[in-house]
């Protein structure tokens, strides 16, 4: 057992805190901004709160955080009452959030001159993998502290890989990305195109999923496409943050990402249709508007 803090309790958050306390039989204690929902899952998951991010993070081991981006990043790491200045030398960070790879090292360069070991460590799996401990995790970071951490993170995640130095986390998250953004839209396309030639989707994705042409997003996606339900699943507008982020990485490196441009485009379409919070499998929407 490891005493554990974890900073941000959205969607993806709260239930990973929860596989931290019940899987992983941690010591945990959570923050969140709006003290209310870190209340309601200490009340539910028998762990505790902290006010700040300096209180949760005092004489933990790890302290993990799952925040929106850069920003609330360096707030609840560097900010007044910031984490970094409350956690012990010796402690690790491990950070879910989807950032950039610049924030990254900027935090692993901060952690290292206090002492600190600093994972980066975004996850992939959406709320459904959060909430049954699937995550696939991609860190980056020193290999000696990320396997001090490995067996932690092991309480949420399916999948664990250290993908290189610091910021290489969030890059192999960029990629996944940039590869789900052009699967979304060929899906959206081949149903759409199905539809309007008259044949049966199930049957055609029954078939066609056996072969090349299947995927996860085909699997767990199209039947609910298929139905126009998008009231779920991960957001268009954490989708843009995140391929905003690829992009400007990609200007960074040189990499030419014509795809995952034009598919940003479309989802800022769909953003306009009124869907920021519809599932990514919405781009099928705009088609058929």
């Amino acid at each position: 057992m490891a005493k554990v803090a974890f900073l941000g309790l959205g969607v993806m958050g709260y239930p990973m805190a929860g596989h931290l306390k019940n899987k992983g039989g941690h010591d945990v204690t959570v923050y969140n901004r709006t003290t209310a929902k870190a209340e309601k899952w200490a009340a539910e998951h028998g762990g505790s709160f902290a006010p700040t991010p300096a209180e949760a993070a005092k004489y933990q081991d790890f302290v993990f955080a799952c925040v929106g981006n850069d920003d609330d990043l360096r707030a609840v790491t560097l900010g007044k009452d910031g984490a970094f200045d409350a956690m012990k030398r010796g402690a690790i960070f491990i950070d879910n959030t989807t950032a950039s790879a610049e924030v990254a090292r900027e935090l692993a360069a901060e952690a290292d001159k206090r002492g600190i070991g600093f994972i980066d460590a975004p996850v992939s799996g959406g709320q459904a993998g959060a909430e049954n401990g699937v995550l696939t995790v991609m860190c980056g970071g020193d290999e000696a502290i990320f396997e001090k951490a490995r067996p932690v993170i092991d309480s949420f995640a399916r999948m664990v890989g250290l993908m290189g130095p610091a910021g290489s986390g969030q890059l192999t998250k960029m990629i996944n990305q940039i590869c789900i953004a052009g699967l979304v839209q060929g899906l959206a396309e081949g149903i759409h195109f199905g539809r309007k030639a008259g044949l049966d989707i199930e049957k055609v994705v029954d078939v066609i999923s056996k072969g090349a042409a299947g995927s996860w997003q085909m699997e767990n996606r199209h039947k609910t496409m298929n139905v126009d339900k998008y009231d779920f699943g991960f957001a268009v507008d954490w989708m843009r943050k995140d391929l905003g982020i690829c992009l400007a990485e990609a200007d960074r490196n040189g990499a030419k990402l014509p795809v995952t441009a034009l598919v940003d485009q479309f989802y800022k379409d769909v953003q306009q249709m009124g869907g920021q919070r519809w599932d990514t499998s919405s781009l099928l929407a705009r088609l058929e508007r």
